[in-house]
């Protein structure tokens, strides 16, 4: 039986809506869809590139938590609420991925949970 760890990043968002930032289970870091919330000051950048800087950032954190790190992941997608900002945020995930390379995918939706919220990354990293 393999031993599964649940991580959280401090967002308030977890507890209230029954999950974890991060799964640890065989071998593998499951990210959940992560928004650009600081989550100590629960303020979110204006713009969908400063949005996706910000998940980015909890993602590298909660990745090194589970004992894993950014170039280990091998999964992408990234959800963004307007297809004119798009381009933004992949070149900010291109700029941080540039030599992981995942398979990944972008999906434009019509909308998050809130309406400040730009753009939702979630990933899926092996553990070396």
């Amino acid at each position: 039986m393999s031993v599964r760890r649940l991580i959280a990043s401090g967002s308030p968002f977890e507890a209230a809506y029954g999950y974890s930032r991060a799964v640890v289970q065989d071998g593998f870091v499951f990210v959940a869809g992560t928004t650009g919330y600081d989550y100590a000051t629960m303020t979110m950048p204006d713009s969908a590139a400063e949005q996706a800087e910000a998940c980015w950032r909890t993602i590298a954190a909660v990745l090194t938590d589970a004992g894993a790190a950014l170039a280990d992941i091998v999964r992408a997608t990234y959800y963004v609420t307007d297809r004119a900002e798009a381009e933004a945020v992949l070149a900010v995930c291109g700029r941080v991925l540039a030599q992981i390379r995942p398979a990944a995918t972008v999906v434009i939706v019509a909308g998050l949970l809130r309406p400040e919220m730009k753009v939702e990354i979630e990933v899926t990293a092996r553990r070396p």
